[in-house]
């Protein structure tokens, strides 16, 4: 019985979820707390936290952490919407890297074409920017307005070897390189096309706060690793003798 008990941890993680192993949720940094959404992205070891705020005035706010290790460590990182298509040219990037003296900088760039890259205002208004280095990975940390109505965004992110003069070279062109893009969706598609009724009367019983105040849209955090975590243990109170 005792050499079972192992077995049927490993078993139970296996059939939890995958969600419930993303490594975005154990991930520590500064103002994390701040993000009520978080994913492992597909290819280049990058993780993107973010929070989306429709109410925000004049326009909503999507707020981001985005975490990479560069390809070298004087490289860079990346992260970029793109409004008018899915892969680089046209894409609206956050680049930061470590100056000469040690900081580390957040640069905007819009990507008109592959052969065009100059420093430059991009279609997003960005509203606060920064970045920092620590563990070999760098994080960039920003706030942009959007247009009214966003549900859903072509995101592109990117790491590279090289800064010269304070400009990125490029990058490789392996397959993780030329495959690091993908949707972010900011409304569930469900949400999005729900028609807008008249009020209901409220519930007589239960707590009455629907989804618990987290809008719908909690693809991270605490929450996640608590309910991993009660799944576990339910599927092994009859092992222990409880």
């Amino acid at each position: 019985m005792a050499s079972f008990i192992p077995l049927f941890f490993i078993a139970a993680a296996l059939l939890i979820s995958p969600a419930c192993s993303l490594t975005c949720t154990s991930q520590t940094f500064t103002q994390k707390n701040t993000f009520t959404n978080c994913t492992d992205l597909p290819v280049l070891k990058a993780y993107l936290h973010w929070t989306y705020d429709p109410t925000a005035k004049p326009k909503p706010t999507l707020s981001v952490a985005f975490i990479a290790p560069p390809a070298k460590p004087d490289g860079w990182i990346a992260w970029a919407l793109n409004p008018t298509g899915t892969g680089m040219a046209g894409s609206q990037s956050l680049v930061a890297f470590k100056e000469s003296n040690g900081s580390v900088i957040v640069k905007t760039y819009n990507i008109s074409a592959y052969n065009s890259i100059v420093e430059s205002k991009l279609f997003y208004d960005v509203l606060d920017k920064k970045a920092e280095f620590s563990g070999g990975v760098i994080r960039i940390f920003a706030k942009l307005a959007l247009p009214s109505d966003t549900t859903e965004l072509n995101q592109v992110w990117q790491v590279g070897s090289k800064v010269n003069n304070g400009n990125p070279e490029k990058h490789e062109f392996a397959p993780d390189n030329l495959n690091s893009k993908g949707p972010l969706l900011l409304v569930s598609k469900a949400a999005a096309e729900t028609p807008t009724l008249a009020p209901s009367p409220a519930p007589t019983s239960g707590n009455g706060n629907g989804n618990g105040g987290r809008n719908g849209n909690d693809n991270g955090g605490s929450s996640r690793i608590e309910v991993c975590g009660a799944l576990v243990l339910l599927l092994a109170i009859p092992l222990l003798g409880f």
